[in-house]
Order: C-alpha cells, then sequence, then structure tokens
C-alpha cells in the first residue's frame, strides 16, 4: 500500500493516504502554469462511523506563496465511512511553479456526535525536469 499511497497521516483511527501524479498535458510551463493531480484513500479503523464535513488545505508554490482552500466536503460530497471501510476521491492543484507542497485537515463527525479534525500528510508537488 505504501508504494500506491506513498504519504499518510492518521488521526483517531482514521488513516488518509495520498498518492501525487504530474499531468503534464494539462500544463503549460510557458504560461506559468503547472497541474498535478492527487487520488486521496481514507480508511477507517476505528470503531464508528464516521463523515468527512469539511476540508481545510494549504498550498505552498514554489516561492512560498500561501493559498488557503476551505469549504464543505470534498468533490462535492460529504462521504459517511463505515468502520472497515474507506472512501476514495481524485481532485487536482494547479500551480504558477514547478514545485510547491499541499497539506492540510478534513472536519469530521463520529456517530456518537463527536467532532474531530483528521491530519492529511504533507505532500510535495514536483514537475519533472523536462517538463519545466
Amino acid at each position: 500500500m505504501k508504494a500506491l499511497f506513498p504519504h499518510v497521516a492518521t488521526t483517531r483511527g482514521v488513516t488518509v493516504r495520498v498518492a501525487v501524479s504530474f499531468l503534464p498535458e494539462q500544463a503549460e510551463p510557458a504560461r506559468g502554469r503547472w497541474f498535478w493531480s492527487y487520488h486521496i484513500r481514507i480508511e477507517n479503523d476505528g470503531p464508528q462511523a464516521v463523515q468527512l464535513l469539511t476540508r481545510h488545505w494549504i498550498i505552498t508554490d514554489g516561492r512560498g506563496a500561501r493559498h488557503e482552500v476551505q469549504g464543505d466536503g470534498v468533490v462535492g460530497e460529504q462521504p459517511m465511512i463505515a468502520p472497515g471501510q474507506s472512501y476514495d476521491y481524485v481532485s487536482g492543484c494547479p500551480l504558477a511553479t514547478p514545485t510547491g507542497q499541499m497539506v492540510g485537515h478534513y472536519g469530521m463527525i463520529a456517530e456518537d456526535g463527536g467532532t474531530f479534525d483528521i491530519a492529511i500528510p504533507r505532500f510535495p508537488l514536483v514537475a519533472p525536469a523536462v517538463a519545466q
């Protein structure tokens, strides 16, 4: 699993795994635009069902400029994840530099009504040298 999802963080029995890919077909380096997709898998190894309510990302480009993204759910959904189950989604991130990073957290609510944040592991955004 580590090879498929090299970036991993676990909070309160919920594991977030991330795999990232540079998408050269969506990048325009001559115009200062690079683009990555990232695949997130959220695994619930805890004793209760949990629901993802919110997301909070901090995206930093290669110049150190930070951009925060906050909102409800992910890709238009607020998934409920039963114990022993997982939820996957894919999204994307453009940057004005060929390198950067993303990190953040998801706001969750457990079956018993308790709310908590789970960590999204920091992961690099690095374009191959040929794409620069």
